[in-house]
């Protein structure tokens, strides 16, 4: 089974944003192309293309379906065959860097120095600890084949 096209969207020029939208999925179903993927995935991909495909360009939700079409896909690619797009594990460790390392420094900074003002500290350092465990991540995904030549920007 092959992975269907989408159409081109020749009226897309004046809406620019809609536009980028467009081609970014469009990049990102060829670099699809390259990789061995099973039939259930390949029609789950086309299974979104087809819904893409019978939306109108006038239509007011074109660039929320991309959006959520792309990222139900990257959901599916990460869970079935482990594929991420660049800086995929650096964003979702720096989050997590902030939220489950950070919130607790500060917090037991401002609690032993009795000024809860320095909450905010702990941010930047569970944000650098984040990025750190998360671009790591990622260059072992590059190095073992499993990252895309795509970075989302939505």
């Amino acid at each position: 089974m092959e992975l269907k096209n989408l159409i081109n969207r020749i009226d897309l020029t004046s809406k620019s944003k809609l536009e980028k939208y467009h081609n970014q999925f469009t990049h990102f179903i060829d670099l699809l192309r390259t990789r061995n993927l099973n039939e259930t995935t390949i029609s789950e991909i086309n299974k979104q293309i087809d819904l893409l495909n019978s939306l109108d360009s006038k239509d007011k939700s074109l660039k929320s379906q991309y959006r959520k079409s792309q990222g139900n896909l990257l959901r599916l690619l990460t869970k079935e065959h482990n594929l991420v797009t660049q800086n995929y594990y650096r964003n979702t460790w720096m989050m997590i860097g902030m939220g489950a390392i950070g919130v607790p420094i500060g917090t037991a900074l401002g609690v032993s120095s009795k000024n809860m003002g320095l909450i905010g500290i702990g941010l930047p350092i569970g944000m650098a600890i984040g990025i750190a465990v998360g671009v790591s991540l990622d260059k072992k995904a590059e190095k073992s084949g499993n990252q895309l030549d795509i970075e989302i920007k939505y």
